[in-house]
């Protein structure tokens, strides 16, 4: 006879101001330079902000936020719990976010990754993403240069 089985899979849903903290704390855990607990309140309250979350039992388990203008998309973070990472976290939520995105007309995406970030580089141009150009010298912790890219959304994703 088998075990009961337990489904652990995150949960996917749009995050919102209450979400804030915990977004703050995933942030604090991933980033050299993550937004403050009062940056990530503040961006709610901008009408081009929106973040997705991946959530198991009310954890925060991974999250993406960008700002959406018109038929463009800018990510701006993608985290994921160290814990939880090469679990396909991240790309099971760029994906859902594509999917989104798709549905709501946004045509092209971009995002900056640190050229030193090779897990974040491989899932982006896996994911079809292709470099468009070099901020040279972008992080300002590190001197670092941020590698731009960009993805056009099929009409049929």
């Amino acid at each position: 006879m088998s075990a009961p089985h337990n489904d652990h899979t995150p949960c996917f849903r749009r995050l919102g101001p209450a979400d804030a903290d915990s977004m703050y704390r995933l942030e604090a855990c991933c980033f050299s330079l993550p937004w403050s607990a009062a940056q990530c309140r503040a961006a709610f309250a901008q009408q081009a902000f929106m973040a997705f979350g991946l959530l198991r039992e009310e954890e925060l388990v991974a999250y993406i936020s960008f700002y959406h203008i018109g038929d463009e998309v800018e990510i701006l973070n993608l985290a994921v719990l160290p814990t939880e990472r090469r679990s396909g976290h991240g790309r099971r939520i760029l994906q859902l976010v594509l999917q989104a995105a798709a549905k709501m007309g946004i045509q092209n995406v971009l995002l900056e990754v640190r050229t030193g970030n090779l897990p974040a580089v491989a899932l982006y141009e896996s994911c079809g993403f292709r470099r468009l150009g070099v901020r040279s010298r972008y992080y300002p912790d590190t001197n670092e240069d941020a590698l731009i890219y960009g993805y056009n959304i099929p009409a049929s994703i």
